[in-house]
């Protein structure tokens, strides 16, 4: 199977890009090489690249795996946690009443 190369709309492009920069910066204030922060993570400095420059190329494991070593992998559990517009998407619906069927009379 081909690799696809994945096309992203220009909102989700810059928040992947802002991620990359925030891992990046993270990396930084530890004072940690990005040599140092591959190996920890086990994956290559190249992909470590990728990340901090916010490939959508690189697979969702990966990015974990370096929040990890950060010591930032519980950040990763606050992603659509609080899903607003499901919760007002699931009230709206449980607020709507059905008919009941209409008896049959013999």
């Amino acid at each position: 199977m081909a690799n696809k190369k994945i096309i992203l709309l220009p909102k989700a492009r810059k928040i992947l890009i802002e991620v990359g920069e925030n891992i990046k910066l993270a990396r930084l204030r530890r004072k940690l090489s990005s040599a140092q922060v591959a190996e920890r993570a086990n994956i290559g400095r190249t992909t470590l690249y990728h990340i901090e420059n916010g490939d959508p190329g690189v697979s969702i494991g990966a990015y974990l795996q370096v929040l990890m070593v950060l010591g930032l992998g519980e950040d990763f559990l606050e992603l659509a946690k609080d899903d607003k517009l499901g919760r007002k998407l699931q009230d709206a619906k449980l607020t709507t009443k059905e008919r009941a069927p209409k008896r049959k009379n013999k």
